[in-house]
């Protein structure tokens, strides 16, 4: 079978209607000039991905894609075909299927246009290559641990796997990460880019996050206003009690008094910490505030 989905070293052997011809052992290949590299010469050897497009062509690309069949890579999704599955741009003319086998059963979670998935390519008995998204093995083993110290900062992250009790993200920062169906108003999608803030850190170097403002008992609007800013702009905020009335306003929606008794009575309940003439952010020494 041809190596399909993969990148070879193949011989340029000839040209011939506008590109080249590679051979890799007994196989061919067409490679248009479009898609070779400015120095591609007959006769010598050239780094390609080989695939097969909607026609049945063989064709090769010096455009290599993150994605093959032997790594995982990230992939934005272009189509979505409820028949079929979502069609995801790997980097190359030619999107590649998802199969609805490989969606969650509700569609109403399937990925929409624009979100990313991490999968990989494969190439059935047929020789058709497809895009696998990884799975929960692939993403622990390739997962960072969490530091001890990212209690309630924010982290933002895709979601790779959607289930009844809730969904799995995977961070920018490779942390592995578990939202409770409880901690969001409503389920994610796969490959939904979702912005969270972390409430618990496991043992195994996962963390918890929730998509709901940090709970206080009594907490008045205004420092609820705050503690949504706090949570949607990485844990750290440049206003303090020397932040100008209009400024205050603007981004709070409170006048500059009523901002400074909201953060007097966050300080007090230690939710968030000031040094004079630096910002405010969350205390994350507290540990378990947000419950």
């Amino acid at each position: 079978m041809r190596e399909l989905g993969s990148v070879q070293f193949c011989d340029v052997i000839g040209e011939e209607n506008q590109g080249f011809v590679l051979e890799r052992g007994k196989d061919q290949f067409f490679m248009p000039y479009v898609d070779a590299e400015e120095d591609t010469e007959v006769g010598e050897e050239a780094e390609v991905f080989l695939y097969q497009n909607k026609e049945g062509s063989y064709l090769a690309t010096s455009y290599l894609p993150q994605v093959t069949v032997s790594s995982y890579g990230w992939s934005t999704v272009a189509d979505v075909i409820p028949k079929l599955g979502v069609f995801v741009h790997i980097g190359l003319k030619k999107d590649m299927l998802v199969s609805k086998d490989n969606l969650p059963v509700l569609q109403e979670v399937w990925p929409k246009r624009g979100d990313k998935l991490f999968v990989k390519l494969h190439q059935d008995p047929r020789g058709r290559l497809f895009a696998v998204p990884a799975d929960e093995d692939i993403i622990m083993d390739s997962s960072e641990e969490a530091p001890e110290d990212i209690q309630n900062q924010s982290v933002k992250g895709h979601v790779y796997r959607a289930s009844k009790v809730g969904s799995f993200l995977w961070t920018e920062e490779r942390y592995r990460a578990f939202l409770h169906h409880s901690e969001s108003e409503r389920e994610l999608r796969l490959g939904e880019k979702a912005e969270c803030r972390v409430i618990g850190l496991k043992e195994d170097g996962t963390i918890n996050v929730s998509l709901r403002p940090m709970k206080v008992e009594g907490m008045d609007r205004d420092a609820e206003a705050i503690l949504i800013y706090l949570t949607r702009n990485g844990g750290e905020m440049p206003f303090t009690d020397k932040s100008g009335p209009e400024d205050i306003y603007d981004t709070f929606g409170i006048s500059k008094a009523a901002f400074k008794r909201a953060v007097g009575r966050l300080l007090k309940k230690q939710l968030i910490v000031q040094t004079p003439g630096q910002s405010i952010r969350f205390n994350t020494e507290k540990e378990n505030s947000a419950e």
